[in-house]
């Protein structure tokens, strides 16, 4: 059991046990609505609750719920009714993305498993919903649900894009063959910010190791160079280019740390020039085509009914 926080006065809650008032001994049937007016400075306490009419009743912290939590239990699938469901067995995509399909594994690296799950109409239509990704960590694998990487890829996610263009795809129905056909579509004039959006954030991250830390996680280095050579690329040429080989030992020597920072920082802002540049030239779209995105989701989605 994880740890209850103190519930703050005001907070409105819902007695889960009958109580009897403190003053004159009432009996308070479970389900009484009530406010805090006094919170206890532990667990071990009791809480001071008003009730609607007025009366005060005591109620330790695993006796009552909040009301906003109270109203939704019963919509609260838990994770054991999802797993009868077997969601794996929705995956329509499946492939391998990470130093695996870049072409930079070496011995210590893992296999990471990507793809897409297409959920049965009556389980997308309850009022349970279904998740967005489903994730098994142990295994490095992780699926999202079809409109939400369909999202993603329109929003130019760069690890969303690398699944629809690595060469190694392990599972892929007719249905996931058609999106692969079509995945130009995704491609857009929003993978300068995206990606740029990307490398600033992990480029402050490494600044503020090395004012904290004095280092930095070299592996991340090499992967905002990665992002950047990708990113150039696939505003020149209008495809994602997974495969790195043409750069593994540059960007392994950033890994096992041959180069220093600044001779990494030069490279980077050379990269950014570039990328500028081929924003400037770029022949892709200003954005991506929301109406066959949208089309195809349709058609998927009638698919499972």
């Amino acid at each position: 059991m994880q740890p209850h926080l103190i519930v703050p006065v005001g907070t409105q809650v819902v007695s889960r046990v009958d109580a009897k008032t403190l003053t004159k001994g009432q009996l308070c049937l479970a389900g009484a609505v009530g406010q805090i007016v006094r919170s206890p400075t532990d667990n071990s306490h009791t809480y001071e609750i008003e009730l609607a009419d007025g009366r005060l009743i005591g109620l330790q912290r695993q006796q009552f719920s909040l009301h906003k939590h109270f109203q939704i239990e019963g919509l609260n699938r838990s994770t054991n009714d999802l797993e009868d469901y077997n969601l794996q067995d929705y995956v329509i995509y499946r492939c391998i993305v990470g130093s695996q399909a870049y072409g930079l594994a070496d011995q210590d690296s893992d296999c990471d498993h990507r793809g897409i799950y297409l959920p049965p109409a009556a389980l997308h239509w309850s009022l349970y919903g279904i998740p967005e990704q489903i994730e098994d960590k142990p295994a490095q694998e992780c699926y999202w649900e079809l409109q939400k990487f369909l999202l993603l890829a329109l929003k130019a996610n760069p690890n969303v894009l690398e699944c629809l263009y690595t060469p190694l795809v392990e599972t892929a129905t007719p249905l996931a063959e058609q999106l692969l056909d079509k995945r130009r579509i995704f491609l857009s004039r929003l993978v300068y910010q995206t990606y740029n959006g990307y490398a600033l954030s992990q480029f402050k991250k490494m600044e503020q190791d090395l004012r904290v830390k004095g280092q930095i996680r070299w592996k991340h280095a090499m992967h905002l160079i990665r992002l950047l050579l990708s990113g150039i690329t696939t505003l020149k040429e209008g495809f994602v280019p997974v495969d790195m080989r043409e750069y593994r030992d540059r960007l392994l020597a950033i890994k096992y740390q041959h180069w220093t920072w600044p001779q990494v920082d030069q490279w980077r802002l050379q990269l950014h020039q570039e990328f500028e540049q081929a924003f400037a030239q770029t022949q892709l779209p200003e954005r991506p085509d929301y109406e066959q995105a949208n089309a195809f989701l349709i058609q998927a989605r009638q698919s499972m009914v």
